[in-house]
Formats: structure tokens, sequence, C-alpha cells
């Protein structure tokens, strides 16, 4: 049996990276954002990467110069050294997942999508799914997990059979993506959806009349959509996608 994805991440709208604005020093990922976007009662979208000691950090890029201005990969510093790393434009430095879960502590649902760690989408994964599948342990609160690599997913459904899981998805032009022309090929028309045991999928609005998103619609799976910048591209893209995830502006939100 497939986990089905919470009713309440396909009724409420989900802030792309917590409900950023550096104006008001909330970065992307940031606690601050996150505060806010649970204030403000949106859902919210993170992402995960690995540090040396293999903790989950809520942090998007591989390269930590453009959100830090420190040169270098977050997987190459501790998560001590993480944290004290302090994100442009705020107030602190990268949060772990940890730290994060306490601040949302169930008040919101959680989107919460895993980069990958393989560099291809390829099988070399296993320690930052199963460093966030600890820090869920004992959570209580609406979640789903996601990732771009198939093998991430397939990892995540082997040690947490019951949570939520889906897969990331997009139009992978390899020019945009930095991958192989052969592994763009293969996951564009997400291929690995059945063998990995995902229940839902959050695909790249602008891509979202590809077949493929159709046919998975028609079977009763959820689709999801990123990234949403205007509530006029909020209104094209749920003519197919259930719910947004959005930045930019601020989302409707049901009732």
């Amino acid at each position: 049996m497939i986990p089905a994805l919470p009713d309440v991440l396909l009724r409420t709208p989900i802030a792309h990276r917590a409900l950023h604005d550096l104006s008001d020093n909330r970065p992307e990922n940031s606690r601050a954002a996150i505060r806010a976007a649970v204030e403000a009662g949106y859902g919210i979208e993170i992402d995960l990467q690995r540090s040396r000691d293999n903790r989950a950090m809520v942090f998007h890029d591989y390269d930590m110069t453009r959100l830090t201005g420190r040169s270098g990969p977050i997987q190459q510093i501790t998560a001590d050294e993480a944290q004290a790393t302090r994100l442009l434009h705020g107030e602190d430095g990268i949060p772990t997942f940890d730290e994060v879960l306490q601040i949302v502590s169930g008040k919101v649902p959680l989107l919460i999508e895993l980069k990958d760690q393989d560099g291809a989408m390829g099988p070399n994964v296993g320690p930052l799914e199963a460093d966030t599948v600890r820090a869920l342990q004992g959570y209580d609160g609406p979640v789903a997990l996601m990732s771009f690599n198939p093998n991430s997913v397939a990892e995540l459904a082997r040690l947490a059979p019951n949570m939520p899981r889906g897969i990331t998805t997009c139009s992978y032009q390899p020019e945009v993506e930095h991958l192989p022309h052969a592994v763009c090929d293969h996951l564009r028309d997400i291929p690995d959806f059945d063998r990995v045991g995902a229940g839902f999928i959050s695909h790249e609005a602008a891509d979202l009349s590809r077949p493929r998103v159709a046919a998975l619609k028609a079977q009763g799976v959820p689709i999801l959509c990123w990234t949403i910048r205007s509530p006029e591209q909020e209104a094209e893209a749920r003519k197919v996608a259930d719910n947004v995830t959005f930045e930019g502006y601020l989302a409707a939100r049901p009732g």
C-alpha cells in the first residue's frame, strides 16, 4: 500500500523554501522564513543537503557561495560549522532539519525535498535519507518526502515505508539540469514512479502539459507543482495541478 499524500498538502498552498523575503531578512530555507510561513498558515517546502558528518541540513545549493558568501560544498563542513555559517540577509546560520521540525511542530504541513547526493541521479545515496528518517521518528505532523533522484525515493520507501513519498520532476533540459543527455532522456517521462513506490509528483509548472503528467493524473495520482510566482501563473497551473508551491507573492489560502 502506497502511503497517501496528506490531504492538507493538497489544500494548503506551499511556500517554496519557506516564506522567504530578503527585504525582511528572511532568506530561503531560514528559520525566519520557516516561522513566517507557520504564522501565515502556509504549507512549507524545504530542501535538505548533507553535512560532512551526515546530518540533514535545511539548505538548497550544493555550494554555499550564493546563500552564505562562503565558497565550497556544504558536504565538506560539519553540521556545527554549517549552523555557525551565517546566511546572507539573515540573522543566523544554516538550520538543521531537527531544528526546523521543532519550529514547525506539526502546525503546518511540510513538503521535504532531499537533494540528489549521487551527482547524476544514480544509486549513491543513503546517509541523507537515513538522517532524514531518524529526525522524523516521533514527529507529529503532516509531512511528505520527495526527491528528483528516484533512487533516493526508493531508499526512503525502504527506510520508512509508511511515510508519504513522491518524485520531484521537470522537463529535464540537459543544459539547465547539468546532467548527461541520457539521464535526462530517461527521467523526463517519470519511468520510475511505480518502481520506487511513489505516491505523488511535484512537477515543473511550465511543463504541466506533458502527456505523462496527464496520464498520472488520470490514474488519481496527486499533482503538485513548482514554482509559481504570481496569481496568474497559479490560476493556470491549477488547471492541472492539485496544489502549488509558490514564492514572491502570497497565495490565497482556502476558506
